[in-house]
Formats: structure tokens, C-alpha cells, sequence
């Protein structure tokens, strides 16, 4: 079932990402609604699960200087395993099944070239039914934005649903 957000919603979302701590009474002044209604949406919003207010950190700061995306194909009868594996490992920030070059794409970050190249030798290289892997690494973030778009969803497999058919 698809959530229904209006436009109070929309722009409750909007100001939240820009500040999570944002006061709802300054919220409420801004919108032109009561503070009672926007505690009871974002509780709502927060309860479908269409958002959440977390604390998002800055890797460079807490010494995760190198970030990267990892390509990786998969035996394809281990996918899910290996995607289960592989999302364990506190090096990988990101991790998605897709479809095209790649059957996962993994977003890393280390400490160093030595910590990138123990986690690869040591961990993700050893997980059975890794066949292949390309390493990107990020040299500049020119965009980014400020919004985690399905990263933070933690959809498992068995949570995805096919398409209902329009009758």
C-alpha cells in the first residue's frame, strides 16, 4: 500500500531534513498549523515509516578518510546470502541488489589504503560466492544530497512485495 503524504507533510519532511532538531513550535509557526498537529504528523510519518530522524556523521571526521563503491558479482543461487553477508561487515555503509554489470553495489569507507586492502583480502574477498569485484574509489563528493533516499528504508527481501495487477 502506497503512503499518502499531503503537502503540510511535504514541507514538515523538507524543514527536518534541514535541521532534525527543529522545534515543532517553530514548525508550527512556520506552517500555520497547531504544535499538537505537527507532533501527531511527524509521529504518523514516523510511525509508517516514511521517515525517520537520525544522526547522520561526517566519515573524514571520526578518521574514515577513504570512501568508495564496490561492484560485485555473485553465483547467482548465493545472491541473497552473500547480500546478508556482506551487509554485516562495518565497513559497508550501502549495499544493494540490482540489476545491470553488477549484481550488488557496495559503498565502503576505511581508514586507510592498509584498511581497504585488509577488508577486501580479509573479509569481502572470503565470502563464498563473491566471483568478482571492481573497486571505485571516491576522489571528490561533487553532489550530495541531504536526503538517504533508500539507503535507510532496511527493506529485506522477504519485506518486498510484487506489484499488485490493476484490475
Amino acid at each position: 500500500m502506497k503512503n499518502s503524504i499531503d503537502e503540510i507533510d511535504q514541507r514538515i519532511i523538507e524543514a527536518l531534513q534541514q535541521d532534525g532538531r527543529r522545534p515543532f513550535t517553530r514548525l508550527a509557526s512556520d506552517l500555520g498549523i497547531s504544535e499538537a498537529s505537527v507532533r501527531q504528523r511527524v509521529a504518523n510519518l514516523m510511525n509508517s515509516q516514511v521517515m525517520q530522524i537520525v544522526a547522520i556523521t561526517n566519515p573524514l571526521k571520526i578518521g574514515y578518510s577513504l570512501a568508495g563503491m564496490i561492484g560485485i558479482r555473485v553465483t547467482g543461487e548465493r545472491l541473497l546470502e552473500v547480500a546478508q553477508e556482506i551487509s554485516a561487515f562495518d565497513e559497508v555503509i550501502y549495499l544493494i541488489i540490482c540489476a545491470g554489470s553488477f549484481d550488488l553495489l557496495a559503498e565502503v569507507v576505511c581508514r586507510d589504503n592498509d584498511h581497504l586492502l585488509s577488508f577486501l583480502a580479509n573479509k569481502l574477498y572470503k565470502v563464498p560466492g563473491v566471483q568478482q569485484t571492481e573497486t571505485y574509489m571516491y576522489l571528490r563528493v561533487v553532489k550530495q544530497n541531504n536526503w538517504a533516499f533508500l539507503s535507510q528504508a532496511r527493506v529485506s527481501p522477504g519485506q518486498i512485495q510484487p506489484p499488485r495487477s490493476e484490475s
